[in-house]
């Protein structure tokens, strides 16, 4: 059986000018569970080690403490084979432009089952300039995240997000998390228990007629079953069952 093609991604920032930017940016990495990260020439010598790079990283440290830096591109790219400029204006000359779940998708696919792992490395500019023209020549695409057409700003950190987020559903996502663990929710017996006791408590206050119940239990039956109710939610349903069944006995006295 042929295993599925294997992806190195690394994220490379030219030129960065802001450190909460760069703080940011290793956060947007690793909620998609990335952590190669390269900046070329940033304004900062030690713009990994600034407060607002720390504060903004929020828990990001492991990003920050792997990333490199860099005097050069070609340092960056270093074992990188697919490259993917970042762009939002497209070029009259230089790679095809795309939208990145398109491009990233394709990628995926037309990739080689058992081939050697691919070194994907997605490109941001400066925050005031972009990408220059000659890094973006170097690429293979120019992805360019589609945004109203009235207003497409995006921050830095923010468009990394996205281009992160892409690549983590093209390269199959995360699994959620189940609302409800099987540990938690009700079992048959514990519906069939409380059923058993709002029957009681139901034909105790006159809504139900056991002579004729017609099919009021197995609507509540199909209700509770539609519910996936949590074993405190049944208590919570027997509770007031019994309370509906105390009160109609002090009535009586």
């Amino acid at each position: 059986m042929k295993s599925p093609p294997a992806f190195r991604t690394r994220f490379v920032l030219l030129h960065t000018s802001h450190a909460g930017n760069v703080g940011a940016a290793a956060r947007a990495m690793k909620v998609m569970g990335f952590e190669d990260l390269v900046l070329v020439a940033p304004r900062w010598d030690n713009v990994l080690r600034r407060e607002e790079t720390i504060q903004r990283a929020s828990g990001a440290l492991d990003v920050l403490e792997n990333a490199r830096i860099v005097a050069t591109l070609d340092e960056a790219l270093d074992g990188m084979h697919h490259l993917c400029a970042t762009a939002m204006t497209p070029r009259d000359f230089g790679p095809p432009t795309r939208a990145p779940r398109e491009h990233l998708m394709h990628l995926v696919q037309s990739a080689e089952p058992d081939a050697p792992a691919l070194g994907v490395a997605f490109l941001f500019g400066s925050e005031r300039f972009g990408m220059r023209n000659e890094d973006v020549y170097r690429c293979h695409v120019a992805l360019s995240i589609p945004t109203n057409p009235g207003y497409g700003s995006l921050n830095l950190a923010a468009a990394l997000q996205v281009i992160a987020y892409e690549w983590r559903m093209a390269l199959g996502g995360f699994a959620l998390a189940p609302n409800v663990s099987a540990s938690q929710q009700a079992d048959a017996a514990q519906v069939a228990g409380v059923l058993a006791h709002w029957e009681q408590a139901l034909t105790a206050i006159g809504f139900l007629d056991p002579a004729a119940p017609k099919k009021l239990l197995p609507r509540l039956n199909a209700l509770i079953n539609r519910a996936e109710m949590t074993q405190e939610e049944v208590h919570i349903l027997r509770g007031v069952a019994k309370s509906m069944l105390a009160v109609v006995e002090r009535s009586k006295r």
